[in-house]
């Protein structure tokens, strides 16, 4: 008679790496017998995989752990860890001020967590290790904490050299580095043999991955597509100045590299991004995407964008709201500044919060314009759908365009994992409904 499996909650915050991240994780521990849970007060193991991006990460975290406080009181055997780059960040201070947690593991260092769990290697790991956790990993076939779904996340690079003066990410995950071509094509056929058919590849900088076995990323893409089974690639986070030609190339050659690029340029004002050490200009990013749109007229283009940056000026503001009239976003992501503690630009004389706060409504304006426009073109367009799960309706499914955005489409014969062209009809504020083309 086999024991009964130990539950595993996780908790994840943040961006996509922490949600691939997340499920490596209960890939490790159903090595040692735990299955995912979505019941908290059942779960043998608490697991919170923190992310440093967002405003007041670590306030959130403790908050969280807070709550938890009277699970553990009832369960005293009930495993608490946390995990990620506030992890990473606080290291010690975590169990300081909170007893409950019994181990805190960085994002470097998650292939540790069976032998943590087991009271064999220390509560705490924070360093960077000389071992490769993918090493270290299983490989990703079926188990118990692995669900079948037509769409993953493959980490391909980590870390970040670039430094700017706003993120925290070099000191969090570390400098750059990349995973051989080899190990990422084998994880990739792991994930095409369960059943994904499309692939999103993950880094902090991931256009500028630079590992073994082939001449750029845009060769790398150019290897995935060859799999059997795999309909669609996606990738992000980008930088500008790590888009190089033979990318460009992959994106008027590889069908299966979809019609979407998120590119962040975070201000279209010069002085402001010398100020954030972005190392290119507003210039360079335009005659960018004039590049890429020769490449793949089609492409949707999406960026970050951070107002009220110290010493941020109302003309700098206007050269941002320029630079997105210029290129025309089909959704981007906007967020007021806020400090990180340690990056260089924590300590300087910050912008009024009325101010940044009336610039980030203005430029939200501008983009929310923008997203209305994109999506309204893909009216009467057919596009393919990959369909990701029921929707609340009856016979309603829900999934994914070419260009990453939600449809909804009655097809009650569609199965979860098909892949079929859909009529759009109707765009939504945040969504699209289309028709099955029979």
């Amino acid at each position: 008679m086999t024991d009964a499996p130990k539950k595993l909650f996780i908790k994840t915050y943040g961006c996509q790496m922490n949600v691939y991240d997340s499920q490596r994780m209960a890939e490790a521990m159903a090595t040692e017998g735990y299955e995912l849970t979505e019941d908290q007060a059942q779960a043998d193991m608490v697991l919170l995989n923190t992310c440093h991006i967002r405003e007041k990460a670590a306030e959130k975290l403790y908050s969280d752990l807070g709550r938890l406080k009277p699970l553990k009181a009832e369960r005293p055997d009930l495993k608490i860890g946390v995990a990620g780059c506030v992890a990473q960040a606080e290291g010690a201070e975590i169990t300081r001020r909170m007893p409950l947690v019994d181990l805190v593991v960085g994002p470097q260092a998650y292939h540790r967590l069976p032998a943590m769990a087991r009271g064999e290697a220390p509560a705490i790991v924070t360093d960077f290790p000389e071992e490769d956790k993918f090493d270290h990993l299983p490989r990703r076939t079926e188990n118990r904490a692995t669900r079948r779904a037509p769409a993953a996340f493959l980490t391909v690079q980590e870390g970040c050299d670039k430094f700017c003066a706003f993120c925290v990410v070099p000191y969090t995950r570390g400098a750059e580095v990349s995973r051989p071509a080899a190990r990422i094509l084998a994880e990739a056929r792991d994930l095409v043999a369960r059943g994904v058919r499309e692939i999103t590849l993950l880094g902090q900088n991931v256009n500028g991955w630079h590992g073994e076995g082939a001449s750029g990323f845009g060769d790398l893409i150019r290897q995935i597509a060859e799999i059997d089974g795999l309909d669609r690639i996606r990738y992000t986070t980008s930088h500008p100045n790590d888009m190089a030609d033979d990318l460009i190339c992959a994106h008027r050659d590889v069908a299966k590299l979809m019609p979407y690029l998120h590119l962040p340029v975070q201000s279209g004002s010069d002085r402001v991004l010398k100020a954030m050490n972005r190392k290119h200009t507003a210039d360079d990013y335009l005659r960018l995407i004039d590049r890429i749109r020769a490449a793949r007229p089609d492409i949707m283009l999406t960026s970050d964008f951070i107002t009220g940056f110290p010493g941020e000026t109302d003309q700098d503001h206007a050269d941002t709201l320029r630079l997105i009239e210029q290129v025309g976003f089909g959704t981007a992501f906007s967020f007021k500044y806020s400090p990180r503690p340690g990056t260089p630009a924590a300590g300087r004389d910050p912008v009024p919060d009325a101010v940044a706060d009336a610039r980030l409504h203005e430029l939200q304006a501008l983009l929310t314009r923008q997203q209305k426009a994109a999506q309204n073109g893909m009216v009467g367009r057919t596009l393919g759908v990959l369909f990701e799960k029921k929707g609340r309706e009856p016979g309603q499914m829900v999934g994914k365009s070419d260009y990453l955005h939600a449809v909804f489409v009655q097809a009650p014969d569609a199965q979860v994992g098909d892949l079929l062209p859909v009529r759009i009809a109707e765009s939504a504020p945040n969504s699209l409904r289309g028709e099955l083309v029979n």
